[in-house]
């Protein structure tokens, strides 16, 4: 998303695209409804521990690692010493949503260090390329993303406007921000490997911040992988498309996404009040 020639809050802008504001209240009531269950008055704390399990199986499923939640749950081991991708992407993705949470008062200040941040958590290694936006000539390790990769330059100046943008603040919903900062850092992986896990933990961390989901109750990384990496993928390419209807079909996608999320914690709260889990 180029801010060069932008309205002053472009942010708010994306939200009086055709559609925006549908999703934006059909998702405040999803979140509204996991609030508004009585086990979240006095076991919030264990439906927050169930989401952030359920969501770092679903943000490692769309990086290729599709496992079952009991397995994910089970395992103690994701080192992937014995060259185990998967069990890296899933232990990478369970790191980040527990580390999400913690960098809350950095990201409204200087979200360049919370990505760098997050990076460094996800590889768990002392990468050179660890914590820093590649540079020209570096390779990125995405597979499962097959956009055209912009160069060094254009990440760095993009990143740049991204960052001041959540600086300066907007008055555009969360939703919308929330899939901005993940459809941006889809686009440019400014990363040598993990950015699809860094860009929906920053997702999540935006939506924990603005209030709209601040027990992180609402996984959208269940929703997109319950929604398919084949509809994940078509919907970043109308994000990265640039057009209105390209990117009001983006933000609808990440708002189904945290219904979805809104919904799986929903069902957590009934088998919780029936003692089942």
């Amino acid at each position: 998303m180029s801010t060069t020639g932008a309205a002053a809050d472009p942010l708010a802008a994306l939200g009086e695209l055709p559609g925006v504001a549908e999703s934006v209240e059909s998702v405040r009531k999803s979140v509204d409804r996991v609030y508004g269950h009585r086990v979240m008055r006095r076991r919030s704390n264990a439906v927050t521990s169930e989401a952030a399990l359920r969501g770092a199986r679903g943000s490692a499923a769309l990086s290729g690692a599709d496992w079952a939640l009991e397995e994910v749950r089970r395992r103690t081991d994701f080192s992937g010493q014995d060259g185990d991708d998967e069990a890296r992407a899933v232990g990478a993705a369970l790191r980040l949503t527990a580390e999400a949470g913690q960098l809350l008062s950095i990201w409204r200040q200087s979200p360049l260090r919370v990505l760098a941040r997050l990076h460094l958590v996800a590889a768990g290694s002392d990468d050179a390329r660890v914590g820093r936006p590649r540079q020209d000539g570096e390779s990125v390790d995405e597979p499962l993303v097959e956009l055209p990769l912009p160069g060094a330059a254009e990440v760095a100046g993009r990143l740049d406007g991204l960052s001041e943008l959540i600086i300066k603040g907007s008055s555009a919903p969360a939703l919308v921000t929330a899939a901005v900062v993940h459809g941006e850092l889809l686009a440019l992986r400014p990363f040598g490997f993990h950015n699809g896990l860094v860009a929906r933990a920053a997702e999540r961390i935006v939506l924990i911040g603005s209030g709209l989901d601040p027990k992180s109750v609402c996984p959208a990384e269940v929703g997109h992988a319950e929604l398919g990496r084949a509809t994940y993928l078509a919907a970043l390419d109308g994000y990265v498309s640039g057009t209105p209807e390209g990117m009001a079909a983006w933000i609808a996608h990440c708002g189904r996404a945290i219904e979805l999320g809104a919904r799986e914690s929903t069902a957590v709260c009934e088998a919780l009040q029936r003692g089942a889990a």
